[in-house]
């Protein structure tokens, strides 16, 4: 009789993220092993959000591209050249953009079956982390938030044509909902419910909510209605004839709207593009701005944290608190009540 030999389960170590191949050395793989292995490399795909495993992708290659430069195996690599690495890294790249490059050096390791060399129980790489944070400083200017004056600023710069019927929507449903780009591109019209006292979202997945329990976030409905993102979305649906699918999608030149829905980096520019025509620096401003701008605002106009909270889904009062910060200096400041 032969010898029994099971299938070889394992990752193929050449690309990232890395898949999973299914072998056997006699009689060939099953059906139902072949459709676990595919259901299992959707599962695998689906434990880190899609912009993550971009970026993992991103990184590994940047750091292969620099190990050939050099004459240094990138796969396994040694801690040694890791901390080469963050050094050649450090004069242009946040500590927390180090982090996650070597978060990404890390997945590349586990995946291909190596320890990793960039883990901070390497003295060379914990030490050379520290040295650059000491040197450098950890702060992360980010950018500007959009403040009520500036959404009305850019509202009014807007065409009145079917792209600046979506872009007017998409910027008061953002501002007003507190939501990251990622949660404004996801939205699906059956997401979206019409009540009497506005809309009310449901929010499927978010970043600090990956395994997608979800929640439900209230639009009320604006003063006026050129300012509310109630009757705002509305006039956008109407007007795009979308009846299922992707809430907010692309519009070409001749005003065609498209069938899939927009991208992180469509939100971003559209903000850029809107903040400059209203006659404000598109660099102060990104993505992140109507959410970070939600929360200034808020607080300025004298919301509650835990409201704020409960609108933004923060999970952490430090995070929330860090939108704010810079706005509260003059709040109750005791150098105030010093009678100079």
């Amino acid at each position: 009789m032969g010898v029994y030999r099971a299938p070889e389960i394992r990752y193929n170590k050449s690309t990232m993220p890395h898949d999973l191949v299914v072998s056997a050395p006699q009689g060939g793989v099953t059906p139902a092993l072949e459709d676990l292995a595919g259901r299992t490399r959707r599962f695998i795909e689906a434990a880190k959000a899609e912009n993550s495993r971009r970026a993992y992708r991103s990184d590994w290659r940047q750091f292969e591209s620099w190990c050939r430069g050099h004459g240094l195996a990138c796969l396994p690599a040694v801690p040694e050249t890791v901390a080469l690495y963050l050094t050649a890294l450090a004069a242009d790249h946040k500590p927390s953009s180090l982090d996650r490059k070597l978060t990404s050096i890390t997945k590349a390791h586990q995946a291909a079956g190596f320890s990793t060399p960039a883990s901070m129980e390497h003295a060379v790489v914990s030490e050379t982390m520290k040295g650059i944070r000491r040197t450098l400083g950890t702060a992360q200017p980010g950018k500007e938030p959009l403040l009520t004056a500036d959404i009305l600023k850019m509202l009014d710069s807007l065409d009145e044509g079917l792209l600046g019927s979506r872009d007017r929507a998409l910027l008061l449903v953002g501002f007003a909902g507190g939501f990251r780009r990622s949660e404004i591109v996801s939205l699906d019209v059956g997401d979206i419910t019409e009540t009497a006292d506005g809309l009310v979202i449901r929010v499927r997945r978010s970043k600090t909510d990956p395994e997608a329990k979800g929640t439900t976030v209230a639009l009320p409905y604006g003063s006026t209605a050129a300012t509310c993102p109630v009757r705002s979305y509305r006039a956008w649906i109407a007007a795009a004839a979308i009846e299922a699918g992707s809430a907010f999608r692309s519009v070409d030149r001749h005003g065609r709207v498209g069938s899939g829905r927009l991208n992180t980096g469509s939100v971003a520019r559209l903000i850029k593009r809107a903040a400059e025509v209203a006659g404000l620096d598109p660099a102060h401003y990104a993505g992140h701005s109507l959410r970070a701008g939600f929360v200034t605002q808020a607080f300025l106009n004298g919301a509650a944290e835990v409201a704020i909270m409960r609108q933004t889904r923060h999970k952490s009062l430090d995070t929330l608190r860090k939108y704010i910060r810079d706005r509260s200096l003059f709040r109750d400041n005791p150098a105030a009540k010093l009678g100079l």
